[in-house]
């Protein structure tokens, strides 16, 4: 069994890429937190298209709930084999000016977005090693790359998984295990819902917000044999607000 784990994998970006991994073959875990229902819809779409799929709920902001969930599926699923594909998509924003920013405004972004990538990936790095196969994607953000006012936490915690993208991919590409993020712009996705599309896309070249399986569509390529020469590498899908 080939498993792939997609953190905040119940809709959005999540929901599409862990459709798309389930189409190549993968075995998608799909982690969510508090919303079961969506991580459901998540699941029956896999399986609607003859794809294979489990739900994996742990909060990856809490570093004790990652160890014991993963861990936990680790020892049950020792003998069918390891976690190929890790896609660290689970995010949030809580956007305020710094002036204005509380500390727990800044402190759960952080946790969420930034220290995640350390709680999950350390505990699946191993086994890539080991097996001399693996893939490492990250979903940064345009915020992390160019900054964006009221946006300081975000761009913080995305621009220091760029950095940790581009130091890891250095680490582990002898060992066959490739690191890279993609950094998506304005794509149609909760996240996203409450700005205004007319306001925004003038500011962007190709005139539209992108959609999730455009996003979907980069990390499906990062994650097969095709991809295995690219390695540290940030891929913008954006279309062309930033170059």
């Amino acid at each position: 069994m080939e498993y792939a784990l997609v953190t905040g994998g119940s809709r959005g970006i999540g929901r599409a890429v862990s459709i798309s991994l389930a189409g190549m073959g993968y075995h998608v875990l799909i982690n969510y937190n508090v919303n079961k229902s969506e991580a459901m819809h998540t699941l029956e779409a896999i399986e609607s298209a003859g794809g294979s799929a489990e739900l994996l709920p742990f909060d990856v902001s809490n570093a004790e709930n990652v160890q014991q969930v993963v861990e936990s599926w680790k020892e049950d699923h020792k003998e069918s084999g390891y976690i190929k594909v890790l896609v660290n998509n689970a995010g949030i924003r809580k956007d305020n000016l710094l002036v204005w920013m509380e500390a727990s405004e800044w402190a759960s972004v952080i946790d969420t977005n930034l220290n995640s990538f350390y709680y999950i990936t350390r505990l699946l790095v191993q086994d890539m090693i080991v097996n001399k196969f693996g893939r490492i994607i990250n979903i940064v953000s345009l915020s992390g790359e160019d900054g964006m006012p009221g946006q300081t936490n975000y761009s913080a915690a995305k621009a220091g998984i760029i950095g940790a993208t581009k130091a890891l991919a250095r680490e582990l590409g002898r060992k066959k295990v490739t690191v890279n993020a993609v950094s998506p712009g304005f794509i149609k996705t909760d996240m996203t819902k409450d700005l205004e599309e007319k306001q925004y896309k003038a500011l962007i070249p190709v005139g539209r917000f992108g959609e999730p399986e455009e996003v979907a569509a980069a990390v499906a390529f990062l994650a097969s044999e095709n991809a295995s020469y690219i390695t540290g590498e940030v891929i913008s899908v954006n279309g062309g607000i930033s170059t």
